[in-house]
């Protein structure tokens, strides 16, 4: 499903359920020694998508650990992101040559729990997000929001490796194409000798779940 917002140089893979035959690297197995069961079956499946679109790519099966905030370590020349939400995993990779970075985020397709609007929206955006509920009332703008920021953060953070808050980027999102733009408030890093000002993605809600994904391309 999240091949359908990601662009043909990305492979990916997902599932919607957690198999049994996912062997782990002993690295990997060592950073769940005192982990609960559904942390397990996240981390696990979430490595198999990895492993199965990085052999897409031509490329063995490696150890994927966390680094830095907790950003996977991709093998050399290659950048990638991993999601999980209850019900479905996924991953992206590509090649550096191809993408500069990727993020992609799942979510359920329900409203956000009391409170996290709040913490997560800008005014314009909540102004913003009224008008898609008065005309789109079946999407949950409100996730959509919440995981394409998440999508942002996920994309943002390899170029620039510092922090980015919910409120360091304006999110516009087009209800009739599947896209959304968010535009950084913030200092952004420079790619190919220009700022990168604004980030791009695409979205889509459907079977349950709420996807989102950005891939920039080199060019």
């Amino acid at each position: 499903m999240i091949a359908d917002i990601l662009p043909d140089k990305v492979a990916c893979r997902d599932a919607f359920d957690d198999s049994a035959d996912c062997p782990l690297f002993p690295e990997e197995e060592a950073l769940l020694v005192r982990s609960v069961d559904k942390r397990r079956r996240e981390f696990t499946t979430a490595r198999f998508c990895a492993r199965a679109a990085l052999g897409e790519l031509g490329l063995p099966p490696v150890p994927l650990v966390p680094g830095e905030r907790g950003a996977p370590q991709w093998p050399s020349g290659i950048v990638g992101s991993m999601t999980h939400c209850a019900g479905y995993r996924a991953a992206a990779v590509g090649h550096a040559t191809d993408i500069v970075t990727i993020g992609i985020d799942a979510e359920p397709h329900e409203v956000l729990p009391a409170g996290v609007l709040d913490v997560i929206v800008r005014p314009e955006e909540a102004v913003r997000l009224r008008r898609l509920a008065d005309t789109t009332p079946e999407v949950c703008w409100d996730r959509l929001l919440f995981s394409a920021k998440e999508s942002v953060y996920k994309a943002w953070f390899p170029l620039a490796r510092r922090w980015l808050g919910f409120e360091d980027a304006d999110l516009t999102i087009d209800p009739t194409d599947g896209t959304f733009t968010a535009r950084l408030l913030v200092a952004g890093p420079v790619v190919n000798n220009r700022p990168i000002t604004e980030l791009t993605g695409r979205w889509l809600a459907r079977d349950g779940f709420v996807l989102t994904a950005i891939a920039l391309p080199t060019g």
